[in-house]
């Protein structure tokens, strides 16, 4: 059983930055692309960030291109998303997902999910 556990959320300020940490006790995620996905109410889950497994492809939605990174230290079973320059637009539930293999799958492919990290940006 995969268990991915996420945190660091929290209530920022517009402009502010947080750093989300999506964790796993065990090792699969190390060979695992991980996504970051939010869903905000009323609205659907999109996919924010994802990392194939080696951190060497990724990729950002582009809402979020220059203002997030995702990385990872596989040797610590934990991937990161640093969200800089928030906005309002971004307050929604943080997600983790994983599915393990090679490349960036589609956003269907991921199998393990976290239980989310809540994110409010005030204004």
């Amino acid at each position: 059983q995969v268990h991915l556990v996420e945190s660091g959320g929290g209530l920022v300020q517009a402009g502010g930055s947080l750093r989300l940490s999506c964790t796993e006790s065990g090792r699969t995620i190390a060979s695992a692309a991980v996504g970051w996905f939010r869903q905000a109410p009323g609205k659907e889950r999109i996919l924010v960030a994802a990392s194939d497994w080696s951190g060497s492809s990724t990729d950002y939605a582009d809402s979020v291109k220059g203002r997030f990174t995702i990385s990872r230290d596989n040797a610590k079973n934990t991937v990161w998303l640093q969200m800089n320059s928030l906005k309002p637009e971004d307050t929604a539930l943080y997600y983790c997902a994983a599915r393990v293999g090679f490349g960036l799958p589609p956003i269907s492919d991921y199998e393990y999910w976290g239980q989310g990290t809540q994110v409010t940006v005030s204004s």
